[in-house]
């Protein structure tokens, strides 16, 4: 049994970090900065959110992310500013990136209500890999016996975002080019990118069912070349302006449960738990994830508007 658990956190690891080279999270729904750089500025008020997430809990080496985002609008809101903050840890790898993101905001329609965003990202990973401390049954391979320290990957990203007071749609690649060519973890590795393009499609729309009552379905469809198509399908109820509850199924992988609870006017919480379905529910109880958002208004804000993240 011991041998049998070794193998399988050994070969997730390594999958892990060939194919997780973007964050997950389950939260994303909240606050899309941390997939579209064009949903800066796309409220008329700064705010921040900071997310934790534990991700296959108890198993040993498993992914944990910490993230921090804010962003607001500026000249007129028609355009936007933010900076996001992610660190990303994977069994013997660590990835810290810092971005800055702007957005272009147009009118598509007089009372302004309907807008398309433009955005761009830039900045740097700072990738780690301890790769001597990783346990392996044949010792001597040399993918094992040196570490990679403080590599600086520069990075740009990409994305477009279509809303209205009642739905929206974007589509992002926050990676569009790193230039990551000294970064090495498969010795036989001819290609010249170690950091692969992830693609994002989201879309959502608000109904509102009564005064106290309103219900958001949306989705999240993640690209990666050579791997499956993965999506996130979602809803989740506004009950009185102030308490979400809501359920996702990510394919191939996971049920979501969500929560969300506004305190006061400025201050939210939120925790998702993920119900593995894979055989990873065996040796796992599931992801946890945890997140706090503070808006800063120049005047009170009752509610804001449920078509946002």
């Amino acid at each position: 049994m011991k041998i049998n658990i070794l193998t399988l956190g050994l070969f997730l690891s390594v999958n892990a970090l060939m194919a997780q080279q973007e964050i997950l999270v389950s939260q994303y729904m909240f606050n899309g900065l941390f997939i579209n750089p064009a949903y800066a500025g796309t409220h008329s008020y700064a705010e921040a959110t900071a997310l934790y997430r534990a991700q296959w809990s108890g198993f040993d080496g498993a992914p944990t992310t910490q993230t921090f985002g804010i962003d607001g609008p500026i000249a007129n809101e028609i355009m936007g500013l933010g900076l996001t903050v992610l660190n990303d840890k994977v069994g013997d790898t660590r990835q810290t990136e810092i971005f800055a993101n702007w957005s272009y905001h147009l009118l598509l329609n007089a009372s302004g209500t309907n807008r398309l965003s433009f955005g761009l990202r830039a900045g740097f990973s700072d990738y780690a890999a301890m790769l001597t401390e990783t346990r392996v049954f044949d010792d001597g391979d040399p993918v094992f016996t040196q570490n990679v320290n403080n590599e600086l990957v520069p990075k740009f990203g990409a994305g477009i975002y279509f809303y209205s007071e009642r739905w929206y749609a974007g589509i992002s690649v926050p990676t569009i080019y790193a230039a990551d060519k000294n970064i090495r973890f498969n010795i036989n590795e001819v290609s010249d990118r170690y950091f692969q393009p992830h693609t994002y499609l989201t879309a959502g729309y608000v109904y509102r069912i009564s005064e106290d009552l309103q219900i958001k379905p949306s989705f999240l469809i993640r690209y990666l070349e050579n791997t499956p198509v993965q999506a996130d399908i979602n809803c989740n109820l506004l009950i009185k302006n102030t308490f979400w509850i809501g359920a996702s199924y990510r394919t191939g992988d996971a049920i979501i449960g969500l929560l969300e609870y506004n305190i006061g006017t400025d201050l939210r919480i939120g925790y998702a738990y993920d119900f593995t379905t894979t055989e990873l529910s065996n040796y796992s109880s599931g992801s946890h994830e945890l997140m706090l958002s503070f808006k800063f208004a120049k005047g009170q804000v009752k509610t804001k508007s449920p078509r946002y993240f």
